[in-house]
């Protein structure tokens, strides 16, 4: 960025945050009908895809892979519970731990929320081998910034 003019410095169309930020926001406004219909919000889609994938995980684990602090994801996980679609319970061998596991409701909107990732996708535009590069360089991009805070 040496080479960058002083003057650019504070173009936000230059930032590199800015374009994810809003990036994300765009990504949100092609996921909200989808998940309106299904009762979700994004945070609640993600956690429900993450359960979907390996259920009866622990809060902290589920925390880990949504980049989420138990403080933040333990309201939305009571959403969850009291939609029905998932339930809360200590953990037997910890009682520190809470773990989530989705009920048959829960099971059940899998299959209606199928479709969701394929119209996501055909929204980007992109093709298959450009859409894994993106994910695959803002994965690397995000482990750089996350390994720069510890």
């Amino acid at each position: 960025m040496s080479d960058t003019p002083k003057d650019d410095l504070l173009d936000i169309d230059k930032f590199l945050c800015f374009s994810v930020y809003s990036a994300g926001h765009a990504f949100n406004r092609v996921y909200k009908p989808m998940l309106d219909a299904l009762g979700l919000t994004y945070p609640q889609y993600l956690v429900m895809v993450a359960l979907w994938q390996d259920d009866n995980q622990s809060v902290r684990s589920i925390g880990e892979k949504m980049y989420l602090e138990s403080s933040t994801l333990t309201p939305l996980l009571k959403r969850l519970e009291a939609n029905g679609l998932v339930t809360r319970k200590r953990d037997p061998k910890d009682e520190r731990s809470v773990r989530i596991s989705l009920t048959d409701k829960g099971k059940e909107l899998r299959k209606q929320a199928e479709d969701v990732p394929l119209c996501v996708f055909e929204a980007t535009g992109l093709d298959v081998e450009t859409a894994k590069r993106l994910v695959r360089d803002l994965r690397a991009l995000r482990d750089r910034l996350d390994g720069g805070l510890s």
